[in-house]
């Protein structure tokens, strides 16, 4: 399987109106200022992205897109904090994106889910952090790196030279955590412990978080892999990082899923991601408690691709291949009620 690139100001806090009855307005100037002042509650009670723009990273040596989402009660409750999910891929995660973007499948929706899931009380409300890929996606997400000999890397005419080359990996890991954590943490009313800060991705960014909650539990309390490219690199994840721990299991909460077909006429890893969950339970993780794994078994059929809106020109493809933008945005609201379920 081949991976494609994937293909504002901070507003403040507000205050909602008030408004005070004036028997000189009449019946008509009270319901007036009544629908006036429900219609900023309603307002300000929206989930919105609220900043996309260049972050400066002297640890990559270049900016770095990010777009922020904020949860519907951020404003009305100035003292209130709120756990926060960092997102892979991040130029398709809202809906800001437009529905043509990823080669027609459409963005994520992830601030549209996370604001109907809070409010219906089906998972807690999340701050939620887009980072863009760069131009070295693959470098950047493959976590872990196989030790390739010169020859191997030499036949496969694959970059960095160096065998086992983890650099650019380490780099995105300390530009998430070193650079861009602090700064939302800063700018932002984060929780900022690790039980409540998450990353999450798709396809190369699967691999990428669970990789970085395996390295780094102490920032990353929670990971979401959705049709995790575990493939990538001679299976060096699942085979040798995770097949030779034999230590205690890492403390984050972990969630996987896949599909069961993709584009190149594979299973979307579903093999694959199965044997990471198998992994994982091996070393300690329980389902249900600090593991759910899920596969998506039934591509979806006309009048359901019709229902979730999907482009018509898309719907034969979305009958075979799940390893899309449209499937990721239709199993997303299940990772996030499991990394954030309701108090």
């Amino acid at each position: 399987m081949t991976f494609p690139a994937q293909a504002c100001e901070f507003t403040g806090k507000g205050k909602q109106p008030g408004f005070k009855r004036n028997p000189d307005h009449g019946l008509a100037g009270f319901l007036l200022l009544l629908l006036m002042s429900m219609s900023a509650v309603q307002l300000h009670s929206q989930g919105r992205v609220v900043f996309e723009g260049q972050v400066e990273s002297l640890v990559l040596g270049t900016n770095r897109m990010v777009r922020v989402y904020l949860p519907p009660s951020y404003e009305q409750f100035p003292r209130k904090r709120f756990p926060v999910l960092y997102v892979h891929d991040g130029q398709n995660a809202f809906t800001t994106a437009g529905d043509h973007v990823a080669f027609g499948w459409g963005n994520w929706a992830i601030d549209k889910s996370v604001t109907e899931l809070s409010r219906a009380g089906r998972m807690q409300e999340i701050i939620v952090v887009a980072v863009d890929c760069s131009s070295q996606r693959y470098l950047d997400y493959r976590g872990p790196a196989y030790p390739y000999s010169a020859e191997e890397l030499g036949a496969l005419k694959r970059r960095p030279s160096a065998p086992g080359d983890d650099s650019r990996f380490d780099r995105h890991a300390r530009f998430l955590i070193e650079e861009l954590k602090p700064k939302i943490d800063r700018d932002y009313r984060t929780k900022r412990d690790r039980a409540n800060t998450a990353v999450m991705g798709s396809s190369m960014g699967g691999i990428c978080s669970i990789a970085l909650a395996w390295q780094r539990p102490d920032v990353f309390g929670k990971a979401a892999s959705l049709s995790g490219a575990f493939q990538v690199e001679k299976q060096h994840f699942l085979r040798t990082v995770l097949g030779r721990h034999s230590g205690k299991p890492k403390r984050f909460k972990a969630y996987i899923d896949s599909g069961v077909v993709d584009y190149s006429g594979g299973d979307d890893d579903c093999a694959l991601n199965r044997s990471v969950a198998v992994e994982l339970r091996r070393l300690g993780w329980k389902d249900g408690r600090d593991l759910l794994h899920y596969v998506d078994e039934h591509p979806l059929g006309e009048p359901e691709l019709e229902k979730l809106g999907l482009r018509r020109n898309k719907w034969a493809e979305a009958q075979t291949s799940q390893h899309n933008e449209f499937y990721w945005r239709v199993r997303t609201p299940r990772a996030l009620m499991f990394l954030f379920p309701a108090k």
